[in-house]
């Protein structure tokens, strides 16, 4: 199999009106490989300490760290009215719930550059001009990802001075000040109106943002000084909960989103951009995993001409070739009006991170 490199892509594409990228989990492992690794929250958490939490997760049917924080704690304050003395149980619910939050703030942190002076600024400049063909110029389009960490907000916010040769990216993510508290040690989503205008969307959430159950806060660095993880475990000591789409399958995934009006937005902006015809998409480090279809599905019902995929080492391997046939499916999505041509490109040209 004939794969182009990323160069070729790029200058292929050069024949539409805009680039748009999604981004998967293979961003953020080739960034730093022995970190990051597939999965979900719940399948890297350590659950040896309190077995029972696993089993909670696995009778609610979810994968929700939160749902089950709040069905633990619920619990705890509602059985003794059904049974006489509530015996230990009320107790150690609210102890796994408490811990349950422990180990969801362990699980980011233990998969997570503490600080970005813990990635080489070198990565950074390789990531900016990366991002500089989907952010920056007359093809800028939006970028959409998938993941939770902070690498593409560090990368977004990076300071390109030591470096002598800046890029200057799109990177509106349509939060701003508090109006009513402006020199609030945070920022707030704007809502709908002002989220048409963003370049940039984190569709299943991120550990920097957070529901504060009237407004959806993003976290900073320059705001406080005080690194993204302490502020998480903060957060957390609050009962505040980093806003994250961590279940397990497409339908529960599209069932969380449709209940928060950021996530939601986001769905929508994407949906909006794959029908423009004259416009093309890019996808890094995805698998085009099945449990994920909520967010494929639009792009294969979409109208745009062409998509790029990127696949990592031999094509001929059973990841890569499993990602050809869901590719092709996505092609078959399409309305015949509208037929999809997908291309291949060799995900390490890319050089994501130098």
């Amino acid at each position: 199999m004939s794969l182009l490199t990323f160069e070729q892509a790029i200058a292929d594409s050069e024949q539409f009106s805009k680039r748009h990228l999604l981004l998967g989990n293979g961003f953020s492992i080739a960034c730093r490989a022995d970190i990051f690794h597939y999965g979900s929250l719940y399948d890297q958490a350590d659950f040896s300490g309190a077995p029972e939490i696993e089993s909670v997760f696995g009778a609610l049917g979810t994968k929700d760290f939160e749902s089950v924080i709040r069905t633990l704690e619920s619990a705890a304050t509602i059985l003794p009215a059904y049974i006489a003395d509530g015996g230990a149980a009320p107790s150690k619910m609210l102890e796994h719930a408490t811990m349950l939050k422990e180990i969801l703030v362990q699980t980011i942190a233990g998969n997570h550059p503490h600080i970005p002076s813990d990635i080489p600024v070198e990565k950074f400049w390789a990531c900016r001009r990366f991002l500089a063909h989907f952010l920056s110029g007359d093809k800028a389009g939006c970028v959409f990802t998938l993941n939770y960490d902070l690498l593409l907000y560090w990368t977004l916010m990076h300071d390109d001075v030591p470096f002598g040769d800046p890029v200057d990216l799109a990177k509106n993510d349509s939060f701003e000040n508090d109006e009513d508290e402006p020199d609030a040690d945070y920022v707030v989503w704007q809502g709908e109106t002002n989220a048409h205008s963003a370049s940039v969307m984190f569709l299943h959430g991120a550990l920097h943002l957070f529901d504060s159950g009237k407004d959806l806060l993003k976290y900073t660095w320059v705001r406080r000084g005080i690194p993204l993880i302490e502020q998480a475990r903060a957060a957390l000591a609050s009962n505040k909960f980093p806003l994250f789409v961590a279940e397990g399958t497409s339908a529960q995934k599209k069932d969380k989103i449709r209940h928060n009006a950021y996530l939601y937005q986001g769905l929508k902006q994407l949906t909006s951009n794959v029908i423009q015809g004259k416009h093309c998409w890019f996808i890094f480090g995805h698998s085009l995993a099945a449990n994920d279809d909520h967010i494929l599905t639009r792009i294969g019902r979409g109208r745009f001409k062409k998509l790029y995929v990127g696949l990592y080492g031999d094509p001929q391997e059973a990841w890569n070739a499993e990602i050809v046939s869901r590719s092709k499916w996505l092609a078959s999505l399409r309305h015949d009006k509208w037929p999809l041509e997908v291309a291949f490109y060799q995900a390490e040209t890319a050089e994501v991170w130098g």
